[in-house]
């Protein structure tokens, strides 16, 4: 049975449009995998600490000298892979921030880019065979040759580290100018219908 982990990052909730993308790619890849469970982590909800001493002493030590503290804080980074481990695709969705990604999202892959665990000591991924869609909702418009490009730092940078945990089979979907549906421009659903053929092509694999 296929597995789709569905990781939502905006804390707009039903004013999101990369919460809604996330939605239309739950539908179309439910369509494509008949029986699928499909896994969600709210990242807006979750409220995940950020990297310090206890779970650096967590990762770093053997369980037998941790605190309980450390025991704590490294429990919520090895929940997280074990997701990541289970899951076949794996679509995140999210907004884009000051050209880059929020700091939960941030925060996140902190949890989950592990040394012997998901990386190992050769720096070699392990987390390989998988798919990973990422919808990047943004205001401006930084698809290939618009003017604001080259400032679209959060999609090299998922690849990147992605691609260092093992994942390299990425899609990036850019569902730029969204800006376009709170300016009363167009509505939510004629900004999602123009993504629809691709996030179809992206449930499909």
């Amino acid at each position: 049975m296929s597995s789709l982990l569905v990781i939502e990052v905006s804390p707009r909730f039903e004013y999101s449009a990369s919460r809604r993308l996330t939605g239309q790619f739950i539908g179309k890849w439910k369509a494509e995998h008949s029986g699928g469970q499909v896994v969600v982590r709210d990242l807006a909800k979750a409220n995940l600490p950020f990297v310090d001493l206890p779970w650096i002493g967590g990762a770093f030590m053997p369980p037998e000298q941790h605190s309980p503290e450390s025991t704590a804080a490294i429990k919520v980074s090895n929940d997280l892979v074990a997701e990541l481990m289970a899951a076949d695709h794996i679509v995140i969705g999210t907004p884009m921030y000051n050209f880059t990604i929020p700091a939960a999202l941030k925060a996140y892959i902190d949890h989950i880019v592990r040394a012997g665990v998901t990386v190992n000591a050769n720096n070699e991924g392990q987390l390989k065979g998988k798919k990973v869609t990422v919808i990047l909702a943004s205001g401006g418009d930084f698809s290939p040759g618009a003017p604001f490009e080259s400032y679209n730092f959060a999609s090299p940078y998922l690849r990147a580290i992605l691609g260092f945990i093992g994942l390299t089979d990425v899609n990036i979907v850019l569902a730029g100018q969204a800006m376009s549906v709170d300016q009363g421009q167009k509505t939510m659903d004629e900004f999602a219908l123009e993504f629809d053929a691709e996030l179809s092509r992206a449930a499909a694999v």
